[in-house]
Order: structure tokens, then C-alpha cells, then sequence
């Protein structure tokens, strides 16, 4: 650790001469020993995991890195979702909801694609999923409502 901090305090000189600075509430030393510690940059979240399968295997504990969605990342893929089905979508068709969705969850896909994300996709998947019903279900409701005709 010691190591680390020494070459924190070395970038800082560096960065300093440059007339930049470190973010004191974004810069810190992590040990990732164990998984003792996570850390979150650009939207992954980085932690060592112990690997069962080399323990049943050959009886050594082995801990690799993992990379999967940061909690941040996930709120606000969640949050874009919510937004384009609200419930004032409702009277939307369901293709023209999903046609907008499409280019969101495609792109976060392909940025996490890489990595020890399947559980985070399919939480975002079900996630999904239960928007739209949940949009469908508020659509047939209104279908059996009398509406009255616009005002000309």
C-alpha cells in the first residue's frame, strides 16, 4: 500500500507541474487484494473474485479480477427506461416505445458487453420487460374509457 501511495503523491507532483490536480474525492487507493475492496471508473465497477472452479479443480484459491456495471450505471439506464414508459406513453404504440428503447439498450450493451456483466443484463432485461407489460396493461385500460372528442 505504501507503493501505491508513493506513486499517487508522484502523479500529483507530474499533474501539478502541468497545472492540473487530482480530485481528492475521485483519487484514492484501493486494495484489491482478496476482494477486499471494489472500485468504480467509468461507469464498471472493478473487484477481485475468488474462482470456485480452479478451487474444485486443482485446490488453489485464485482470486481475477471482474468487471461488471457500476450501481451508478445501472440507475441511470433504469432511469432513461422509466422516462420513455411513463405512463403518459400509454396511448403510444407499444412498437414506437420499443423503437426508442432499442438504441438506449443496445448501446449500454455493447459498452458492457465485455466483462462478468450476465446478471446485470438480465436484471436490466426483466427490468424491461416489466415496463413495457406494465405500459401494455395501462394501454388496455384506457382502450375500455370513453373518450370524448376534441374541441375544434
Amino acid at each position: 500500500m505504501s507503493n501505491a501511495r508513493n506513486a499517487l503523491a508522484a502523479v500529483g507532483e507530474i499533474l501539478g507541474e502541468l497545472g492540473l490536480e487530482l480530485h481528492p474525492d475521485k483519487t484514492k487507493v484501493v486494495d484489491l487484494r482478496e476482494g477486499r475492496e471494489g472500485l468504480d471508473f467509468l461507469g464498471c465497477h472493478f473487484r477481485a473474485r475468488f474462482s470456485g472452479k480452479v478451487w474444485e479443480k486443482y485446490r488453489k484459491v485464485r482470486f481475477y479480477l471482474h468487471r461488471w456495471p457500476s450501481q451508478a450505471a445501472m440507475k441511470r439506464l433504469r432511469d432513461k427506461v422509466r422516462e420513455r414508459t411513463d405512463r403518459r406513453r400509454s396511448g403510444w404504440d407499444i412498437r414506437e416505445v420499443i423503437a426508442e428503447l432499442n438504441p438506449i439498450l443496445r448501446g449500454w450493451g455493447a459498452y458492457f458487453r465485455t466483462g462478468n456483466a450476465a446478471r446485470k443484463f438480465t436484471q436490466v432485461d426483466d427490468y424491461v420487460v416489466w415496463r413495457l407489460r406494465r405500459l401494455m396493461v395501462k394501454k388496455r385500460r384506457l382502450r375500455g374509457t370513453i373518450r370524448y372528442p376534441k374541441a375544434a
